[in-house]
């Protein structure tokens, strides 16, 4: 686990989204700090999938401010924050399946690597993520836990700063669930960067996040260390169950 000295990449302040009636975020602030991993948790319908957007610019805040490095970044595009070194995944992927894991694993670096130096930073990324062995592989037969993994590499290929993973253990059994956990750590502690997490499996967030943000009707309900959050008698009432508290 990091420390909390650590100074904050991204910041939202105040950030509220609404949609028709509908306030999906309402005055939410918080940050991501330098090599950390954040969990973004709560219920479904809690406002999750929309701080998610809102974060990598595919919506923008009806009001409230985002920085990242201190740079005001209000309503700019996916790409601009993608420049600024935030990269998300999809929930569903975002895999090209029809071509190899080596070329989608390629398309990661466009922008980000000089072109002599793409062939390595693929076969860098594969190592990390276990698919060094798959790069020749056809990305749509791979079982559904190694699709997800190239998801991941395909983001992690640029390099962010701060990587954005929308539920990437969905589907993955405990074995995939245990190595794609230990890639979390390495990200955070062999290349530098944060790692923001939204996703359901309780028992994975607690074991890797360093600390977490729990949503509840777009709202901020709590956050902290994944201690603090375990034992947080709001926390146990809206979301966790009394199971967790322990």
């Amino acid at each position: 686990m990091q420390t909390s000295l650590t100074k904050p990449l991204l910041e939202a302040r105040d950030i509220a989204r609404r949609f028709g009636g509908l306030l999906a975020v309402s005055d939410l602030s918080f940050e991501i700090r330098e090599r950390e991993v954040l969990g973004l948790i709560g219920p479904n319908g809690a406002g999750k999938s929309t701080t998610f957007n809102l974060i990598s610019g595919f919506i923008a805040p009806t009001r409230g401010t985002l920085a990242i490095d201190g740079e005001n970044v209000t309503g700019a595009s996916p790409e601009r924050i993608s420049k600024k070194g935030l990269v998300r995944t999809f929930q569903h992927g975002s895999l090209m399946k029809s071509m190899s894991v080596a070329d989608n694993i390629l398309i990661g670096t466009i922008g980000a690597v000089p072109r002599a130096e793409r062939a390595e930073r693929v076969r860098e990324t594969a190592r990390l993520l276990g698919l060094h062995g798959k790069l020749a592989d056809i990305a749509g037969t791979l079982p559904h836990g190694l699709q997800r993994l190239v998801s991941i590499a395909i983001a992690f290929a640029a390099r962010p700063r701060i990587l954005c993973l929308d539920e990437p253990l969905t589907g993955l059994n405990q074995t995939e669930v245990a190595a794609t956990l230990d890639v979390f750590e390495r990200i955070r502690d062999e290349y530098g960067s944060s790692v923001l997490l939204v996703e359901h499996n309780m028992k994975a967030v607690m074991q890797v996040c360093d600390r977490i943000v729990v949503l509840h009707h777009g709202r901020m309900l709590a956050t902290g260390t994944p201690q603090d959050i375990r034992r947080d008698p709001r926390v146990i009432e809206a979301y966790l169950g009394a199971e967790h508290a322990h």
